[in-house]
């Protein structure tokens, strides 16, 4: 993978996010960032991906005008199927979410503390979207939860904080965080780094982290 100036592009965060998904695994991958991580499931694994509106064995986005308008995910956008998927009832969907029967979930966020909460679904503004859909149900019915987004907001606010400022989606459910300029795990000591994008420092992510961060990589 080429680094850009600062760090991965979406497509190459996409890709080491799906390194890390084991073979055998059902996994739930969020609106948004989350998405492009189909496109690089490893060929020598076998990973069902889930959506919550009732299907199992989605595949990619299809290409432009190839797509089945009435085959979309939860985010209303189309997708393709591998073989051997299978459709239900929504209701059945939420009740595999709700019974743990889902390994893994993959979302963005609009923050991450350092004790594991996740905020990703309103900034609680005026204007902010009206409820929180599916996500409050995926992290706390899987059995760990990723977050793959930007480090900073576009005007370089740190997404990875001490204490969530906005509405909770979760308290303490974070695993791992998936950013432009490093590999995060969740610990009880908080923020540790366990990779760093190349061509990135640990001093460059500290700085962009409002949160104690510790340095987890092998010596």
């Amino acid at each position: 993978m080429s680094p850009t100036a600062m760090g991965l592009t979406t497509r190459q965060m996409a890709r080491r996010a799906a390194q890390d998904i084991s073979d055998g695994s059902y996994v739930n991958l969020g609106i948004g960032l989350p998405e492009l991580i189909a496109l690089f499931i490893p060929d020598d694994r076998e990973i069902v991906l889930h959506i919550e509106n009732g299907l199992l064995g989605m595949g990619p986005s299809p290409e432009p005008g190839k797509g089945d308008p009435e085959l979309i995910n939860a985010g209303k956008k189309q997708v393709t199927t591998r073989p051997g998927a299978s459709y239900f009832h929504q209701a059945d969907s939420f009740a595999m979410i709700r019974g743990g029967h889902l390994d893994l979930s993959v979302l963005g966020a609009l923050e991450v503390a350092a004790n594991g909460d996740l905020a990703n679904w309103s900034t609680g503004g005026e204007h902010a979207i009206p409820a929180v859909g599916g996500a409050m149900d995926l992290v706390s019915g899987v059995k760990a939860v990723y977050v793959i987004s930007r480090h900073c907001t576009r005007d370089g606010t740190p997404k990875l904080v001490e204490r969530c400022s906005y509405p909770l989606t979760g308290a303490g459910v974070v695993d791992r965080v998936y950013t432009d300029l490093a590999v995060i795990d969740i610990t009880a000591k908080g923020f540790e780094v366990v990779e760093l994008s190349p061509g990135v420092s640990f001093d460059h992510v500290a700085a962009r982290t409002a949160a104690p961060l510790r340095d987890a990589r092998p010596a």
